[in-house]
């Protein structure tokens, strides 16, 4: 399946800005596409919109400007996934990915610590 060239180009552009975190790469996924860095997803791109990672931390930081989490519908259920818009301005401003794009990355590298450490638990 092609993907339109509006598309193809927002990808590129939104980790062009996310290169001021780290190394990011995007991964087609689920209609969309995930963005990586070191392994770790921390952003999603779907229907057109950036979404980041999010976790107790620094959910209040989406929740105070009003930025919705990321969900889809299976079987008429709506789940909700642990992604948030991105501020409008991170779209246009290296300084604003920067601050939002390492945000959400922290969050990634919680959310793997916490499932490494839960997984030794079990390990034993």
């Amino acid at each position: 399946m092609t993907m339109p060239s509006e598309e193809i180009e927002f990808v590129n552009h939104v980790v062009e800005l996310m290169q001021s975190v780290g190394p990011a790469s995007a991964k087609r996924m689920f209609g969309g596409h995930g963005i990586f860095l070191d392994g770790l997803m921390f952003g999603l791109i779907a229907g057109g919109d950036l979404y980041l990672k999010a976790d107790d931390v620094n959910v209040e930081d989406f929740l105070s400007r009003g930025l919705e989490p990321f969900s889809f519908y299976k079987r008429e259920k709506e789940f909700k996934l642990s992604y948030f818009q991105a501020p409008e301005e991170t779209l246009d401003d290296g300084e604003a990915m920067h601050e939002w794009g390492n945000k959400a990355y922290d969050a990634a590298l919680r959310a793997a610590f916490a499932k490494r450490k839960k997984s030794k638990k079990k390990s034993f």
